[in-house]
């Protein structure tokens, strides 16, 4: 199967290229910048991309290839294509100029083509780009073409067919470069040549498969199943590879939402009759540790950890009955491992994650079938395996619950307030016909109380965020512009049937600058 590797420079849209990528057929692959060439050669790409990057070139301490990249690349006449960082990159590194400028591209440019070209074959000569710089081309190396201009970028893209390397200044990833698909088309098939053969049927039989060998014939596995999409993909995957050797795991973490734990069970259990379930209830335990814990990585470690000593211990239990539980599976997807611990030594931690915030001492092995898909493959992975659409339409939940939807330290009556005021949005948003049309919707209770009046009194209580998102994998939201009547009665009805919320507001932020979850 060919593959695309996509080099991190520690660009925020790394992992949207290689969604991108997949999205048109072709498997795709992060590695960091400063890979070990030898394991790049056994990968045995067949298009190599150079994300962008915080960076500058000409900074000595900013991150850079080896000239041994590029007689890789030259000798196997494996096409590159460098974007923004990247596109700086190879004319710095092969005898071209790139210098920081006064006049700045952030946002949407008109894109001139110069002369045809495979890179933008079937383009019209203006295209609407999204351009994010400070740093330009100031002078292109030899052998080199311009191909592309903007009123303020001399170079905003090039080519050099002879060593199949190839620049573009914007970011045809994004969704606000509208035919940014096209111009990656053309790189990934009408230069690279390659072949549609990521599919995620073969991805299903290719995991049962490594599922098996990994297990082995005898082992077992423990999942933690909380209902989510993640975990609830996890699990039918690894039954239909192992059977009844798995045993899932469901533990009552006290931060979960409003009947979550009856839900969950009647669904697995009776529903989707998986023969080894065990529900753990934990709430007391982990409200106890989280008392009086203000910082979100504090509340996610402390959570992580306790969620993997009470797994130990209920498996110490389980294997009294059930011996050679080896193994620990965990829902991790792509975007978990981007927020908590990049490809790139050069990008940012956003995030920990508390699936994969584990103690040092753990005994279990860990297992993670989806690590490398995003949530929409996940979904589509989980409708083939034949989950029911309730739960792979689902909203994310994040791994630390309520705990993160709380401003501050925990309690149980917070805890009631944001359930009851979650319950309602979500009733609402059904209601309405839009649950499935977009990503996230939920309330966030905010420590601030405010002076109301209901009726004749005065009141003085707490303020609810409600935040509602679209995207299409987490990388990047925009708040969903709702119609105003279902705001409003959204707000009216928190305010009046929540006890302890006098106020409602409207999270209008986007990502990026904002993160979906406030903690």
């Amino acid at each position: 199967m060919d593959i695309i590797i996509v080099l991190d420079f520690g660009g925020q849209y790394a992992h949207l290229i290689t969604r991108r990528i997949r999205d048109l057929g072709v498997f795709s692959e992060i590695l960091p910048f400063d890979v070990n060439l030898e394991k790049l050669k056994k990968k045995n790409p067949k298009a190599i991309i150079l994300s962008g990057g915080p960076g500058s070139v000409y900074d000595k301490n900013d991150p850079k290839l080896d000239q041994e990249f590029f007689q890789f690349t030259t000798e196997k006449k494996i096409p590159v294509l460098g974007i923004c960082y990247g596109h700086h990159l190879i004319m710095h590194l092969l005898g071209g100029k790139v210098e920081s400028k006064e006049t700045k591209e952030y946002g949407r440019s008109n894109l001139i083509i110069l002369e045809p070209n495979l890179l933008f074959d079937s383009l019209e000569k203006e295209q609407i780009v999204w351009m994010s710089h400070g740093d330009q081309i100031t002078k292109i190396a030899d052998g080199f073409k311009e191909y592309a201009k903007t009123d303020t970028c001399p170079v905003a893209a090039y080519g050099n067919q002879e060593k199949l390397l190839y620049g573009i200044q914007f970011h045809p990833e994004v969704s606000n470069t509208p035919n940014g698909n096209k111009i990656l088309e053309n790189f990934i098939f009408k230069i690279a040549n390659c072949k549609k053969e990521w599919k995620l049927k073969g991805w299903i039989d290719r995991s049962v498969q490594e599922i098996r060998r990994e297990i082995g014939p005898d082992n077992k596995v423990i999942l933690g199943l909380s209902g989510g999409v993640d975990s609830s993909v996890t699990a039918v995957l690894l039954h239909k590879a192992i059977g009844d050797r798995l045993h899932c795991i469901f533990v009552n973490n006290g931060v979960l939402r409003k009947n979550e734990e009856n839900e969950v069970q009647q669904t697995f259990r009776e529903k989707l009759k998986f023969k080894n379930f065990h529900y753990v209830d934990a709430e007391d335990l982990f409200l106890k540790k989280l008392i009086n814990i203000e910082d979100p990585e504090e509340k996610r470690r402390i959570i992580g950890h306790t969620f993997i000593e009470v797994f130990e211990t209920k498996t110490l239990d389980l294997e009294k009955v059930y011996p050679d539980i080896k193994y620990l599976a965990q829902g991790t997807i792509y975007p978990d491992r981007v927020e908590t611990s990049t490809t790139s030594k050069v990008s940012a931690k956003i995030k920990s994650h508390h699936n994969i915030t584990l103690p040092d001492n753990m005994k279990l092995k860990v297992i993670e079938p989806l690590r490398d898909l995003y949530k929409d493959e996940v979904r589509k992975v989980g409708l083939e395996l034949g989950l029911p659409n309730y739960i792979i339409n689902r909203h994310p939940f994040p791994g630390p619950g309520l705990a993160v939807r709380i401003i501050g330290p925990i309690d149980k009556e917070k805890l009631t307030i944001l359930r009851n005021a979650d319950e309602i949005l979500i009733e609402e948003i059904r209601k309405a016909g839009i649950y499935d049309k977009i990503w996230q919707a939920f309330c966030v209770f905010l420590p601030l109380k405010t002076v109301g009046i209901m009726g004749d009194y005065r009141t003085y209580e707490y303020i609810c965020s409600i935040r509602i998102v679209e995207s299409m994998d987490a990388m990047t939201a925009n708040f969903s512009k709702l119609d105003w009547d279902l705001l409003e009665r959204i707000g009216t009805r928190i305010v009046n049937e929540v006890k302890g919320i006098n106020r409602t507001v409207y999270d209008i932020s986007n990502k990026p600058p904002s993160t979906i979850e406030y903690e």
